[in-house]
């Protein structure tokens, strides 16, 4: 039976494993049993983490425009109650935006959910 080297797939393999752990520090980056625990635990918070960022988002836009619609008598849950009883279908993205760059279009918003 003809002997088989897998000496090449063997290098490539720990080739990719090294150049997705290039840029870590210390041994993660160059030994390959800690470059292959770094990569594992790099793919689990990446996976979490865009996940995690939907929400983040979703807490930024909240937070401006809590801190928009105070100064104009309003507080965020009123603003929102306000947003859906006029039929006003704007997501907070947008909203948020609109009260950070066009701080007029938002007030002409806020002045048709205060009717």
């Amino acid at each position: 039976m003809p002997r088989v080297t897998r000496g090449t797939q063997h290098v490539k393999r720990r080739k990719n494993l090294l150049k997705k752990t290039k840029g870590m520090m210390w041994g993660r980056k160059s030994k390959i049993r800690l470059a292959r625990v770094a990569e594992l635990k790099a793919g689990k918070y990446a996976y979490r983490d865009r996940r995690v960022k939907k929400r983040t988002f979703r807490q930024l836009w909240q937070v401006r425009l809590n801190a928009a619609v105070r100064p104009l008598g309003l507080s965020y849950s009123r603003f929102m109650d306000g947003i859906h009883k006029a039929g006003i279908e704007l997501d907070r993205k947008i909203l948020s935006t609109l009260a950070k760059d066009q701080p007029q279009v938002f007030e002409a918003i806020v002045a048709h959910i205060k009717k």
